[in-house]
């Protein structure tokens, strides 16, 4: 009975195009209340905890746009300290915080997905922006690419974008002129439409998404700032576990309904950090 009022729940609250989303959501979400926690309440103690079940071999979706505090540092900190390997990384770039403090909170040490790869933790890479813009200084992951040590799979930023939202929104693939004539869409099927080439571009999904918002309630609902309303919230309904690191955690109700921008039904772990 629980499982048929979330899916309604759910079903009112995103359309009946993410219906398939949906399901398989809340399967996990009903499993993680009655097996582990015993109560709605998602708040962990800790990032590393937050972290400790991501195995070897997990598909991870990890945030970051630009600016300061878009990026889930402490999270990839914790997940590097976990030691979970053979990892593949979907994110926007693939780590250039240490290379020009990009997305790096004032005094903060630079953290980003280079500390995965210089501990050998990840297998590929999907990103749109994986190399650094100083060729005079590579990237982590820059670096071990051209050793032969991770795969790469370059996606244009709004094909990216777009791939990730129908992962959450149950949408299996769609077309897209992004990318005709160029190598990134070598061994794709295209179509042609009203006299346009388009080419077929499937979803995203991932196990987990590390994500950062700006505040929380203890039902998970979130509201991002800055440069995380870009990729986090579409992140957060494509992956089937979603991690959220805040600046703040509030009672139920004290978030405006109007300021929530993901709704907590999307939200599996919550972790405060510390001044």
């Amino acid at each position: 009975m629980l499982r048929i009022i979330l899916c309604y729940g759910k079903h009112y609250l995103m359309g009946i195009n993410g219906a398939i989303s949906v399901v398989w959501k809340l399967q996990y979400n009903i499993r993680a209340i009655s097996q582990e926690i015993g109560t709605l309440n998602k708040v962990f103690p800790s990032f590393e905890s937050a972290v400790s079940d991501i195995p070897d071999g997990a598909t991870l979706m990890i945030d970051g746009f630009a600016g300061p505090g878009g990026t889930s540092q402490n999270l990839i900190r914790a997940l590097r300290d976990h030691g979970s390997r053979d990892l593949t990384i979907i994110s926007n770039t693939a780590g250039l915080a240490s290379v020009i403090g990009f997305g790096t909170l004032p005094g903060a040490k630079p953290i980003d997905i280079g500390i995965l790869v210089d501990n050998q933790q990840v297998k590929k890479v999907v990103a749109s922006f994986p190399v650094s813009p100083s060729p005079s200084r590579p990237n982590s992951f820059e670096k071990a690419y051209q050793l032969g040590e991770v795969d790469l799979e370059v996606v244009p930023q709004g094909t990216l974008a777009e791939r990730i939202r129908a992962g959450g929104a149950g949408i299996p693939a769609f077309y897209t002129p992004t990318g005709i004539g160029t190598s990134v869409i070598e061994g794709k099927e295209t179509r042609v439409f009203e006299g346009n080439e388009y080419v077929l571009e499937t979803a995203l999904k991932a196990d987990f998404a590390l994500i950062r918002a700006y505040k929380a309630d203890k039902l998970g609902n979130l509201a991002f700032r800055g440069t995380s309303m870009n990729f986090n919230g579409v992140m957060v309904t494509a992956a089937l576990i979603s991690i959220i690191e805040v600046d703040e955690i509030v009672e139920p109700g004290e978030i405006d309904s109007y300021r929530i921008d993901t709704p907590g039904l999307y939200v599996d772990r919550i972790v405060k950090v510390e001044p």
